[in-house]
């Protein structure tokens, strides 16, 4: 047995609560080498003298590992346990902090079992039930629509052009209000809009007002009304907050380029020098935008200026929660705060962070509740468009990012085939439409919310940024309704709530998703040949789903 391989820690994404009374237990060890996990389990004070076995089973299996995982609902809040081990060569070892033995003394095991000393019921990781069962749609305000009758100068792009960096189109408010039936009828009920407030730029994410809609996209007013109309509908709204920077127009900013150090902002930016400079670049700013000043989130005065900012837009207009942009960079302690501070409006008000990378520091419960699943979008790129995962690896790499995180977090995270800010999933499959619709229906199966870029159901097509960001073409278009009639599925149970399982069977992927008394089950051909497994055949480059 491989014991380097063997892995667990309580109080970790390996031993956590799912609720008040329920923990979950991980094992991770080398695939394929033990035959059976038992976990040996009691009262923590009274573990020499009583305890429980219990069986774990294999709930996943990557490249490298398997992982038994158990669910135990527990009498009292303090456990204490370690695992019994059984190799494939019918070999027994204990395994508890001490690493793998041959032997274990229970009389003094409270030197070295593994606990979770008392789940205390605010320290349990909650979970924000409607991302599990949210269609979300992603909208880049000034491609999608324009009904305002507004100022129309600033417009230089022919609806329907290829944008550049600096192209407007005229897309607003107004507009997404007037398609708000359209999108209800596609399936979607939630929004997610790129930034809406005040800013020079058509994307918005240098803003220089965090308390104004940007008059191009109609104003306060109009985003007023859309959040009416969504409530009447029942469709929930997240909004981007940019508050790793911002606009050097800001007026913080602007006050330091005047006063240098003597302005009361000067700290409220990471500021080498007296003033800021561009030649040299003497502050920091967001990636090398030297027009996007970068907020210094570990000073408390601007960790209260933007946790205000975050509770106006629920306080006044009801949002329904944040997707946090470059999250990654901002300081954990601000993410902390701004946490408390909004969900004191409600724990169901969404805190999704930018997040590329594996996360979990930001994902124990007190700072996000989710990410945008990038990983996701990589290994959907990898199978579909890339070719360079096979039905297997892509099988082991999903059950990879299920391990990353808590089972409560997997039910939470943003799930996206692209955005904004990636080429088009469409384009990077060489335009096929079939390819795109199995990606989707894969997407629609994991836990969590599945996210829709707007145009994918057209479906668009486009490069990297500013490519991606193309104007919404209104004439109808047969895939939309394909797309339609996948997203209704969303709405089974088993496909918010159920476990879920990742296999191959006769080069067909396979995502089972079980809950009580429903499953649901997605067959994908990624191939030029009909296949077939579980009395199903799949069309080349299609999908079947079941439901029983």
């Amino acid at each position: 047995m491989n014991k380097h391989a063997l892995y667990h820690k309580s109080d970790s994404l390996f031993g956590y609560p799912i609720d008040k009374d329920t923990v979950e237990i991980r094992l991770r060890a080398a695939r394929g080498e033990l035959a059976s996990v038992m976990l040996v389990y009691g009262k923590k004070h009274l573990f020499a003298q009583e305890r429980k076995t219990l069986a774990m089973s294999v709930t996943a299996s990557d490249s490298l590992f398997d992982y038994f995982t158990v669910r135990l609902k527990l009498v009292d809040k303090r456990l204490a346990y370690i695992f019994l081990l059984t190799d494939t060569d019918g070999n027994n070892y204990y395994y508890s902090e001490d690493g793998a033995t041959e032997t274990y003394d229970f009389s003094f095991g409270f030197y070295n079992f593994f606990q979770l000393a008392y789940i205390n019921e605010n320290d349990v990781m909650p979970e924000v039930d409607w991302l599990g069962r949210a269609v979300v749609y992603q909208i880049f305000v000034d491609r999608f629509y324009r009904g305002g009758d507004g100022d129309a100068g600033y417009i230089n792009l022919a609806w329907g052009a290829k944008p550049t960096p600096k192209s407007f189109a005229g897309g607003d408010l107004y507009g997404i209000t007037a398609k708000l039936d359209y999108l209800v009828d596609l399936g979607v009920n939630t929004l997610y809009l790129t930034p809406i407030f005040t800013s020079v730029s058509n994307h918005k994410y240098d803003i220089s007002d965090y308390y104004n809609v940007d008059a191009h996209f109609g104003g306060n007013e109009a985003f007023g009304e859309l959040m009416s109309a969504c409530k009447r509908k029942g469709v929930r709204v997240i909004l981007d907050a940019v508050f790793n920077h911002c606009s050097e127009d800001i007026a913080q900013f602007r006050d330091v380029k005047e006063k240098g150090a003597k302005s009361k902002y000067h700290d409220w930016f990471v500021i080498h020098g007296d003033k800021p400079t561009k030649k040299p670049l003497n502050y920091e700013v967001f990636s090398e935008c030297d027009y996007m000043p970068k907020w210094n989130t570990a000073n408390p005065e601007v960790q209260e200026y933007l946790c205000g900012v975050g509770e106006y837009w629920i306080k006044n207009y009801g949002i329904d929660g944040w997707r946090l942009d470059v999250s990654d960079e901002v300081s954990h302690e601000f993410w902390r705060k701004f946490r408390t501070r909004i969900k004191a409006f409600g724990s169901d008000k969404a805190l999704i962070g930018e997040n590329w990378h594996d996360s979990r520091s930001y994902l124990r419960g007190d700072q996000f509740d989710s990410i945008m699943n990038y990983a996701f979008t990589k290994a959907m790129l990898d199978y579909f468009a890339h070719g360079t995962l096979t039905t297997p690896a892509l099988c082991d790499k999903l059950n990879e990012l299920q391990m990353r995180n808590m089972t409560q977090v997997n039910f939470m995270m943003l799930n996206l085939l692209d955005c904004h800010d990636t080429h088009r999933f469409y384009t990077m499959c060489g335009k096929n439409e079939n390819k795109l619709l199995n990606a989707l229906a894969v997407e629609l199966f994991m836990p969590g919310a599945t996210m829709v870029y707007y145009g994918t159901e057209i479906p668009l097509e486009g490069g990297y940024d500013p490519d991606s960001r193309r104007c919404f073409d209104w004439k109808n278009h047969a895939f939309t309704g394909r797309v339609k009639e996948l997203l209704k599925y969303k709405k089974l149970r088993a496909l918010y709530e159920g476990d879920v399982v990742f296999a191959c069977e006769n080069g067909l992927f396979i995502v089972e998703r079980k809950t009580r008394g429903q499953t649901a089950t997605l067959f994908v051909n990624n191939t030029d040949k009909s296949a077939s497994a579980r009395g199903v055949t799949v069309a080349p480059d299609g999908y079947a789903i079941t439901v029983e």
